[in-house]
C-alpha cells in the first residue's frame, strides 16, 4: 500500500508540476520521474512484500501460480488503497488551480487513438514491464538489479505511450487519480491492456523462456 501510494503520488504529481510555469520538463522529464519513483518504490518494498505495486503484475503472478488467489486479492486491495491514498495526497498538497485542470494526473487518450488501440498499447507496455519483473525480481537466479530493472522500463514506455495513453502500464496508477478527480473516462483501457500484457508476459517467461533453476547451495 505504501509503495503504490508513493508511486502514484510522484507519477501523478509530476504530470501536474509539468503544467506549472517554468516547470515544463515535457514527456522525457515525466518519464524519468515516473521510472525513478517506481524503481525506488519497488526496491524498498521488494524484500518485504515482493515489490509488485501493480494489480496487473499481481494477477500475472496468480496465473503462473506464483501467488495464491487469497494473496492476490490482498495485494490488489492494498494496491488500490495505496493508489487512492497517493492521489489524495496529490490533491491535498499540490495547488488545486493546476491540479484540477489536469485531473490530478488522471490519464487520458489522444483523440485519434481508439479504445482497442489504447488497450493494445498498454498491453505491449505492460508486457515489457512484466518481463523485467519476471527476470529481475521473481526469478532468484536473474540479474540482481533490484527494482531498477523494473523501473527503467517505464522510461521508454512513457516516451512512446505518454502522449497516446499516458504510458502507465499499471491499473492502480490510473485508478487513484480517476477516483479523486471524478474523471472515469476510458478506465477500462488501463485495466484490460495491462492485465492482458502482464498475463501473456508471465506465461511466456514461465513456460517458453524459463530461467535456470538455482544450483548448489542457493535457496
Amino acid at each position: 500500500m505504501i509503495g503504490t501510494a508513493l508511486l502514484v503520488f510522484f507519477g501523478a504529481g509530476v504530470v501536474i508540476m509539468n503544467a506549472f510555469p517554468k516547470a515544463n520538463f515535457g514527456v522525457f522529464g515525466m518519464g524519468v520521474a515516473y521510472a525513478v519513483a517506481t524503481a525506488l518504490a519497488v526496491t524498498v518494498t521488494m524484500a518485504i512484500s515482493g515489490g509488485h505495486l501493480n494489480p496487473a503484475v499481481s494477477i500475472g503472478l496468480l496465473v503462473v501460480r506464483k501467488l495464491s488467489p487469497l494473496d492476490t486479492f490482498v495485494y490488489v486491495v492494498s494496491q488500490l488503497a495505496g493508489a487512492l491514498a497517493g492521489a489524495a495526497l496529490v490533491k491535498a498538497l499540490i495547488p488545486n488551480n493546476v491540479g484540477y485542470l489536469v485531473g490530478y494526473g488522471t490519464p487520458s487518450l489522444y483523440e485519434l487513438v481508439t479504445v482497442p488501440q489504447a488497450c493494445a498499447l498498454e498491453a505491449v507496455f505492460t508486457f515489457l514491464l512484466m518481463s523485467a519483473m519476471m527476470v529481475t525480481v521473481v526469478n532468484r537466479t536473474g540479474p540482481k538489479l533490484a527494482g531498477f530493472g523494473v523501473g527503467l522500463t517505464l522510461l521508454p514506455i512513457v516516451l512512446v505511450g505518454g502522449p497516446l495513453t499516458g504510458g502507465l502500464a499499471n491499473p492502480a496508477r490510473a485508478f487513484g487519480p480517476a477516483i479523486i478527480s471524478g474523471v472515469m473516462t476510458a478506465q477500462a483501457v488501463w485495466w484490460i491492456g495491462p492485465i492482458v500484457g502482464a498475463v501473456v508476459a508471465a506465461l511466456v517467461w514461465q513456460f517458453l523462456l524459463p530461467q535456470p533453476a538455482p544450483t548448489g547451495g542457493e535457496r
